[in-house]
């Protein structure tokens, strides 16, 4: 077994940035709730504590017993981390006017100090808290200082305990990389043995292991989360794993055929069903959001389960659940409830009565691409942008017609053409069109028409939880426009959405 680093989540925003930055620098690591303080073994090297939103002086604030993992292994204390530390150790923490939001710098440090090992004096670090540590326990040592804050980090060498009242993890902490770096290798002594070659390795033996000679079903959506973890249940199993991708009607002009087409060419053993008409037939007359997706989902499920049925001997439904789904099930507030209901296989466990088998359940986004790469996904697959489980359902605003769907799909198909057509594709992390529930006033000719509006939208994130909008050339826009209007019958308009998440939602529905 792999060392390993765990993180403990107080609740931050940044707790999954700390567990990919750990990851990048090869070293494994599992985020656990503050409350489920594991016992240190052989493999657990450190522990880091988050940030959280609460103040260390607020009595709901959370206050996990530290006395097991004291001196057992190296901590290192983030923003709340630290002054939880300081104050259960005996320390002050209040809340003055010496606070810190945003950038600061590190006047003064203690390069001798095994933390802070080259790192240069005057960097800058992303400070995010109203509450300051005013007062270290005995044998805690002052280790660095910004200009209104002098215990920006401390130490405690008799425990070896590290606390920093910055974010080491984000962007604007310029050398946070080599912190995090300082602490994993020469504090914790970790190995550098996470990576994508580990983990297919690890991964295919486990999945051999467990299901030996047993058959698995697998919804394929043509998504890169779900092609990954066929790819390793086929390397692992292969003619036993038997996938299903579900036309429901909804998806990107001439997706489904193209989709299969890859699969066929990856050996993977796939049968395409479609069942578009089903899906539109029960979409009828639907047009709250929260309708659409829940109908889509009883369908897929109802789809899905037939077509399971129709395999014998099938013993594992297999997931493409990654490792930010596994978090948010056991997340510090409990399981959230911002998961959309169209989760595609939300109910088949129950229903089918098979043995779950999750093969990417340990990973990030980022690293499933990796393992994907490693794995010879094609770049069509791998490179593809996130796509809503219903489909373009939540990009019509409004009711589902056959006609309505035709409509987006060529929108969408000159939209998303013209992109990759300009190298805008790969900078882009998701893009789309929504097709409005008004009509607009136009002029074609020397007719005045009054038809559909569509809105383009094409944001840049990591993983969804935020996300700005992307500033497409305006020449770009003019062109797609122009092509748009030109070419599909029945929208005489087209507007860009500049929106941000938050306040904004990726989609519209």
């Amino acid at each position: 077994m792999q060392n390993k680093i765990i993180i403990l989540d107080f609740g931050s925003q940044y707790t999954q940035l700390i567990a990919r930055r750990v990851r990048e620098l090869n070293v494994y690591c599992e985020i656990l709730p503050y409350y489920r303080i594991p016992e240190p073994d052989d493999t657990t090297k450190g522990i880091i504590l988050s940030g959280s939103p609460y103040s260390v002086t607020d009595e709901k604030a959370p206050a996990p017993d530290l006395t097991k993992v004291l001196g057992k292994v190296p901590l290192l204390g983030v923003c709340y981390g630290a002054q939880y530390i300081a104050k259960h150790s005996g320390g002050i923490v209040d809340s003055s006017e010496t606070r810190e939001y945003g950038r600061a710098n590190l006047e003064t440090l203690d390069n001798t100090n095994p933390l802070f090992k080259n790192i240069d004096k005057g960097c800058q670090v992303w400070m995010s808290h109203g509450d300051t540590i005013t007062s270290l326990p005995k044998g805690f040592d002052v280790v660095a200082s910004t200009k209104d804050v002098k215990i920006a980090a401390y130490h405690l060498p008799i425990r070896n305990v590290f606390g920093i009242q910055f974010h080491p993890e984000v962007y604007h902490t310029t050398q946070g990389t080599q912190m995090l770096h300082n602490f994993l290798f020469d504090i914790c002594g970790c190995v550098p043995d996470w990576s994508p070659a580990s983990f297919v390795a690890a991964t295919v033996e486990e999945l051999r292991n467990t299901l030996g000679n047993d058959k698995v079903v697998l919804g394929l959506s043509g998504g890169v989360d779900s092609s990954v973890a066929a790819l390793l249940l086929h390397k692992a199993i292969g003619p036993n794993l038997c996938c299903i991708f579900v036309n429901n009607g909804l998806l990107r002009k001439n997706e489904f055929d193209s989709v299969l087409d890859s699969y066929k060419h990856l050996g993977l053993n796939v049968k395409g069903v479609d069942a578009s008409e089903r899906f539109l037939k029960e979409l009828d007359g639907v047009s709250e959001p929260e309708a659409k997706r829940k109908i889509i989902g009883r369908v897929f499920i109802e789809v899905f389960d037939e077509e399971a049925h129709l395999i014998k001997d099938v013993k594992w439904l297999a997931q493409g659940t990654i490792y930010p789904d596994v978090i948010e099930s056991v997340s510090v507030n409990g399981p959230s409830v911002t998961i959309k209901s169209h989760h595609n296989v939300g109910g088949l466990p129950e229903k089918m009565n098979l043995k779950v088998i999750e093969p990417l359940k340990l990973l990030f986004k980022d690293e499933v691409r990796r393992v994907g790469k490693e794995l010879g996904l094609p770049e069509n697959i791998l490179g593809r942008h996130p796509f809503p489980g219903p489909g373009l359902a939540i990009r019509i605003l409004g009711e589902i017609t056959a006609e309505r769907v035709a409509l987006l799909q060529e929108v969408d198909d000159i939209f998303i053409n013209a992109l990759k057509a300009n190298n805008l594709y790969d900078s882009v992390w998701q893009a789309g069109v929504m097709l409005l529930p008004v009509k607009s006033v136009g002029v074609m000719g020397d007719e005045r028409t009054y038809e559909s509006v569509v809105a383009l939208r094409a944001v840049q994130s990591t993983d969804g939880m935020t996300a700005d909008w992307v500033h497409l050339p305006y020449e770009f826009l003019a062109r797609v426009s122009n092509e748009i209007i030109n070419k599909v019958r029945g929208v005489n308009r087209v507007v860009y959405d500049i929106s941000s998440k938050p306040p904004a939602t990726i989609e519209w529905e």
